[in-house]
C-alpha cells in the first residue's frame, strides 16, 4: 500500500516538523510493508533577496497553486494533510478519488482570529486562504484531531458531523527522560543557579495565548515576598512590552532567554529546571508539558482548552490569569518534597501512555477502515 504523507515545506513550521517526522517514522515501524512516500512544496524565494511583497506572491503562488497542481499526477492509495493549514489541499485531491486525511491540531485563529491578525504582513489574505483551507478540510474523508478539545471545537466552529472525526493523540520522542543528578547540577551551575533557587520554566513560543506575561508578573509577586526564584524562557525571545516590564520589576537578575535549544540540550533544561509553567488561554494539544513530565519535572498547567485532558491528575491545574494561585503553587511544589514527589511520579506516568508509536498505529487503522469502506462501496 502507497501512503503519502503531504506536510509543510522544512523549516516553515518547527512543530509540524516534529509531527510529520513522527508519524512518517512510526508508520514506517507499524507497517514496515507499506511504500510511505512524503511530499512537500518547495520554497522557492528562500536564500534569495527580494522584497517583502515579490516574495509574498511567489509564496502564495507557489503554496496554492504550483504545488497543489502537481500533485494531481501523483499516484497513492492515501494521502494524508499532515497540516490543517493546507487543507485546501483536499479540493485539489478530488480527482484522484481515493481516501483524504487531515490532521487538525487547533483552531486558534478561527477562536481567536485578533491574535492572527497580530502576527500576519496582509492579516486580510493569510485569515482569508486559513478560513477556506478549514472548509475544504471539512471535506475530507477523515478528521484526525489532536486532542477531544479540538475535536469539540472542530464540531462546535465548522459543523462536522462527530462520526468524521477520530482524536489521535500526540506522542512524546523516548528521548525525553530524566538525566542524572549530576549532569542536571552542572547545567546549573553553568546558568549560576544554585540549588536553593526555584527555577520556572517555559518552552515554546511567544504568541500572546501562550500567556508569558503572566509567569513575569508571578516571578515579580514572589521576588518581592524574598522568595528564591528565577525564570527560564526556552524558544521564542520576550516581546518588547515583556523585556519593557522585566526593567520595570527590576527582575533581569531573576530572568534567563535560553534561545532555541536542540532535543539534547532541551532534555538538559527540562532536567535542570525545579516547574514547568504552562499558563496558556488556548492550546491545542500542549505537547512541551508531556515532554517535561517525562524528564521528571513537576508541571503547573491552565485549567483550560486542552491541558486538563493532556495532564490528567498529574499536574497543579490553575486559572490561566491567577497570578496568586500560580505563585502558591510554585512555593507548594519547591517547599514540600512530598507534593514535588507525587508531581514526578504521577508526570511520568502520564508521559509514558503518549508514545508516537500508539499514536502511528491508531492512525493505520484509520487508513485501513477507509480503505476497507473504500473497497465495499466503491465510493472513494
Amino acid at each position: 500500500m502507497r501512503i503519502t504523507i503531504l506536510r509543510r515545506s522544512p523549516g516553515v513550521s518547527f512543530s509540524m516538523d516534529v509531527y510529520a517526522d513522527a508519524v512518517v517514522e512510526g508508520l514506517r515501524a507499524v507497517r514496515p510493508n507499506w511504500e510511505i512516500v512524503e511530499n512537500f512544496p518547495d520554497n522557492p524565494v528562500q536564500g534569495k533577496r527580494t522584497n517583502s511583497l515579490l516574495k509574498g506572491i511567489q509564496k502564495y503562488h507557489q503554496r496554492y497553486w504550483q504545488y497543489p497542481k502537481g500533485l494531481q499526477n501523483c499516484e497513492s492509495d492515501i494521502f494524508h494533510i499532515i497540516d490543517h493549514s493546507d487543507g485546501y489541499l483536499v479540493n485539489w485531491l478530488k480527482t484522484a478519488q481515493v481516501p483524504v486525511v487531515v490532521t487538525c491540531h487547533d483552531l486558534i485563529n478561527l477562536v481567536h482570529p485578533e491574535l492572527f491578525r497580530d502576527r500576519a504582513l496582509m492579516p486580510w489574505l493569510s485569515l482569508a486562504t486559513w478560513k477556506y483551507s478549514l472548509r475544504s478540510m471539512c471535506e475530507a474523508h477523515r478528521i484526525v484531531s489532536v486532542s477531544d478539545y479540538t475535536a469539540q471545537d472542530i464540531i462546535k466552529y465548522l459543523d462536522v458531523g462527530a462520526t468524521k472525526i477520530q482524536t489521535v493523540p500526540n506522542g512524546v520522542d523516548d528521548i525525553f527522560q530524566a538525566i542524572t543528578s549530576q549532569a542536571e547540577g552542572h547545567f546549573r551551575q553553568d546558568l549560576n543557579i544554585p540549588a536553593e533557587t526555584c527555577c520556572l520554566l517555559n518552552v515554546g513560543s511567544n504568541n500572546p495565548r501562550k500567556n508569558i506575561i503572566t509567569i513575569l508578573k508571578v516571578v515579580a509577586q514572589l521576588q518581592t515576598k524574598g522568595f528564591p526564584i528565577h525564570f527560564w524562557k526556552a524558544g521564542d525571545d520576550f516581546t518588547h512590552d515583556q523585556k519593557k516590564f522585566i526593567a520595570e520589576h527590576q527582575l533581569d537578575g531573576r530572568i534567563s532567554y535560553l534561545g532555541k535549544p536542540d532535543k539534547e540540550t532541551l532534555i538538559k533544561i527540562y532536567n535542570a529546571a525545579d516547574i514547568l509553567v504552562a499558563p496558556s488561554t488556548y492550546e491545542g494539544f500542549g505537547i512541551t508539558v508531556l515532554e517535561a513530565m517525562a524528564c521528571g519535572l513537576p508541571v503547573i498547567a491552565s485549567n483550560v482548552t486542552s491541558l486538563p485532558e493532556v495532564v490528567d491528575d498529574a499536574a497543579i491545574l490553575v486559572e490561566p490569569l491567577d497570578i496568586n494561585g500560580i505563585a502558591k503553587s510554585v512555593e507548594a511544589i519547591f517547599k514540600d518534597p512530598d507534593v514535588k514527589r507525587e508531581l514526578i511520579t504521577k508526570g511520568t506516568t502520564r508521559a509514558a501512555k503518549f508514545t508516537w508509536k500508539n499514536t502511528a498505529e491508531q492512525i493505520a487503522q484509520i487508513y485501513e477502515s477507509l480503505l476497507a469502506s473504500a473497497a465495499e462501496t466503491n465510493i472513494a
